[in-house]
């Protein structure tokens, strides 16, 4: 699933692509026929995300919010010479240069202000937004006594963050994920979250997930391949000190971890 960078870059690029034109709206697959019955010939206002949330604003109050879940993906093509789209092209955007085609979303839908306000309280801070509030994180971090693998995933703490950047931050912090959430010091957490804020908005920028420091694998960042551009994700062993990285699930999802750089808490859920 893309991470909260992968939803900004879109934002971004979508906003300089169609901000301020009359666009052609349509859905070609026919699951958003009526929502793009209602945009079509209007005028896309503008673009944000929240997390893994992209929204688009038109004209008329109206937002379509798509979340791109597993398997979400758009397409950009010339708008002048576009291909026939997908028999899946749920919601097809067509301005003045380009042409967008989203397919595979788990959500894309017609909300107006008020819903779209009532989506966004239900999410926790994103670090890449700068209205993002810390603290209310640090206080549903608090309240729970899960794993702080698990924690961090839940996206109405933490808007934005997944397992990449849930496994890199843990490990560059020397916390186990087991680690239960309301273990973690402010301190700690106030490190967590300006790694994250550093990664993500530079994720944006890179349009990958670097989370390694260069130095320690004596190349560029520009020239840095997948596997060494992170410290223990879908890695077999851990790439500061050598140890087997294990690989188990949490929550439903596949956890990674150096126990030599993290050490697990005792079998009473304290830290060692």
């Amino acid at each position: 699933m893309p991470e909260g960078h992968t939803i900004h870059r879109l934002a971004r690029d979508h906003a300089s692509w169609f901000t301020g034109q009359t666009v052609r709206v349509s859905s070609p697959q026919g699951r958003f026929s009526d929502g793009a019955a209602l945009l079509d010939g209007g005028e896309l206002e503008g673009t944000d995300a929240h997390g893994k949330h992209l929204f688009h604003r038109y004209d008329g109050g109206l937002t379509v919010h798509v979340h791109l879940g597993l398997f979400g993906r758009f397409f950009t093509h010339a708008a002048a010479a576009p291909p026939e789209p997908r028999t899946t092209t749920r919601y097809r955007v067509t301005g003045e240069d380009r042409t967008i085609d989203l397919v595979g979303a788990t959500a894309c839908e017609l909300l107006d202000d008020d819903e779209v306000a009532a989506l966004r309280a239900r999410l926790g801070p994103d670090p890449i937004r700068r209205d993002a509030d810390p603290d209310r994180a640090w206080a549903a971090l608090q309240r729970r006594r899960t794993p702080i693998g698990r924690a961090l995933l839940d996206q109405s703490v933490l808007a934005g963050v997944g397992n990449v950047y849930r496994a890199e931050v843990l490990f560059v912090h020397g916390i186990h994920p087991d680690v239960p959430a309301n273990q973690i010091t402010r301190d700690e957490w106030d490190s967590i979250w300006g790694t994250l804020v550093s990664w993500l908005r530079r994720g944006v920028k890179e349009r990958r997930i670097i989370t390694v420091d260069p130095a320690e694998v004596g190349k560029p960042r520009s020239r840095l391949t997948r596997r060494e551009a992170t410290y223990v994700y879908r890695s077999d062993r851990c790439l500061r000190c050598d140890t087997e990285v294990r690989r188990y699930d949490l929550a439903g999802r596949w956890a990674y971890v150096c126990e030599t750089c993290q050490p697990p808490p005792r079998r009473d859920g304290s830290r060692r």
